[in-house]
């Protein structure tokens, strides 16, 4: 019997620590990076959509672009970001699909973004790491890697973290674009990295996952 209530105990306190990981206050439905929350890949804050409904599902909405779309939408704020081979970058209506901008890069948009302040945060196959305003598609700056960035980047604390086909990882200032380090790995950083707990994680396509982390 003690060794049962032990067992309870566990369980409850991994339950609280996960349930601690999701964000404070109301919940809001976004979907601002790859990854949700804490770089997961469910919605906890989905009410709406289950087992029991997910079969009804019809189309609302599709807005088509003049290329592949192989970047991964992210969703903040009632809009959807989502990159086009054609290079532009799209700022849809989440509702409607209606343009709201557009921003033309200088080649495909492979990497999905990154919203965090009021800022979009993306790469591009010509070579550049992209800041745009989330409202107008006013670009704030560009950061110019050694080769194309289809790595989709993560933002904390002031931070953007990606990778690029030149085999660096980058963490660049999320407000001026200012390279803070790089870390050459032995080949192309297609990876997207995770920020967790102080660490920043990555795969390298020279067969390493990546852990940095303050000495």
């Amino acid at each position: 019997m003690k060794r049962i209530s032990i067992v309870i105990l566990i369980l409850c306190a991994c339950f609280g620590a996960a349930r601690g990981q999701e964000p404070a206050g109301k919940c809001v439905s976004a979907w601002t990076e790859f990854h949700w929350t804490n770089m997961e890949r469910w919605n906890p804050c989905e009410t709406v959509l289950n087992v029991n409904n997910v079969g009804s599902l019809s189309l609302e909405w599709s807005f088509t672009t003049r290329g592949e779309v192989w970047s991964s939408p992210a969703v903040a704020n009632g809009v959807v970001y989502v990159g086009s081979l054609d290079s532009n970058v799209y700022a849809l209506n989440a509702k409607t699909g209606a343009k709201l901008w557009s921003y033309t890069t200088g080649s495909g948009v492979y990497s999905t973004h990154a919203v965090a302040n009021g800022v979009v945060y993306v790469g591009s196959l010509d070579s550049n790491v992209y800041a745009l305003n989330a409202k107008t598609g006013a670009k704030l700056w560009s950061y110019t890697t050694g080769n194309v960035v289809d790595s989709s980047p993560a933002v904390a604390n002031g931070v953007v973290y990606v990778g690029s086909d030149d085999a660096n990882v980058y963490a660049l200032n999320a407000s001026t674009g200012a390279k803070l380090w790089s870390y050459a790995t032995g080949n192309e950083v297609r990876s997207s990295l995770a920020v967790a707990n102080g660490l920043v994680y990555v795969g390298s396509w020279d067969n390493n996952v990546y852990a940095f982390g303050l000495q």
